[in-house]
């Protein structure tokens, strides 16, 4: 089986490469999430990645001469505009590479008769409900980042497996695992958002659950993030607790209060549901304080305050 990844550059697109080569990515587990012996094991599995600088989806004539080329069985398709704030500021942009370079890898994919996943966020969602999102509660997204990837999603053909999954943190890349990290390397107080709650999410968990997804060409909508549910306050907290860091220097602040102020609306509520996982009878991913705990070792975090 061969298997095109698409934004192998980002940290999701980065583990997912690992995990399809058989490799445990850092911060996962060595016990594998699917399956007995390892994500890939047995499967002969030929990975390919590309990172915008080779592939720019949102060029048509690239992404069929791409995959004409390279012929794979399955397309995950991974890149993606994710800066939330810099999609407020250029729509064209956002909606050029989420919602028309999905266009173009499913077509790309289509014509060869590869199997498409595409990955989503939990930005889909207007955070009103008092309760997690399910794979089929009606999307509406507050941000342009929100709609832009919900265009992705409506670009998917049916049988294609659309993944949501949020609060995305990795070993690669930059994320809010390693901004609580640096910040408190310095000395005074932390504040985060208490008033925004979703679910946690670590790429070498998430790559696991999508290379059995992928390799079983399992169709349709699944939601796919770590187990439980926090606000960034709480995530933050865990972070420096794992690092052996004082939480208590972590004080709550509203999004409100936020500075400076994001362009970009938040949903105030973004957990997911996994119902689908959970009744096809497919594992869920381990509770995010554990993936939390992975990553800050594999970080090489866990040092104490100085005094």
């Amino acid at each position: 089986m061969k298997v095109l990844v698409t934004g192998s550059g980002g940290q999701l697109g980065h583990d997912l490469v690992l995990a399809l080569s058989g490799r445990v990515p850092p911060g996962g587990r060595r016990r594998a999430l699917f399956g007995p012996e390892g994500p890939a094991s047995g499967t002969g599995i030929d990975v390919v990645g590309t990172d915008h600088r080779c592939l720019p989806v949102e060029n048509r004539a690239a992404v069929l001469e791409a995959v004409a080329a390279l012929r794979p069985d399955v397309v995950v398709h991974a890149a993606a505009q994710t800066d939330v704030d810099g999609c407020e500021a250029d729509p064209d942009r956002a909606f050029s590479v989420n919602a028309l370079g999905t266009r173009h890898v499913a077509e790309a994919a289509a014509g060869h008769g590869a199997h498409l996943v595409y990955i989503s966020t939990d930005y889909v969602f207007d955070g009103s409900a008092d309760r997690p999102y399910r794979e089929w509660d009606p999307p509406r997204p507050l941000s342009v980042y929100g709609a832009s990837k919900l265009g992705g999603e409506l670009e998917c053909p049916p049988g294609a497996t659309v993944v949501r999954t949020s609060w995305v943190c990795g070993y690669h890349g930059a994320n809010i695992v390693k901004t609580a990290l640096r910040l408190a390397a310095s000395p005074g107080e932390l504040r985060f958002v208490d008033d925004q709650r979703g679910s946690p999410t670590f790429t070498a968990d998430l790559a696991a659950a999508l290379v059995t997804l992928a390799t079983d060409r399992r169709p349709g909508l699944f939601h796919v993030t770590n187990r439980g549910a926090t606000t960034w306050y709480g995530f933050v907290r865990a972070v420096l607790a794992a690092a052996g860091h004082d939480p208590g220097r972590v004080q709550p602040i509203s999004t409100r209060e936020l500075r400076p102020k994001r362009p970009a609306p938040r949903p105030a509520n973004s957990v997911l549901d996994n119902a689908a996982l959970r009744l096809e009878g497919l594992p869920i991913l381990p509770d995010w304080e554990d993936g939390a705990r992975r990553l800050v070792t594999a970080l090489g975090a866990a040092a104490p305050d100085a005094g």
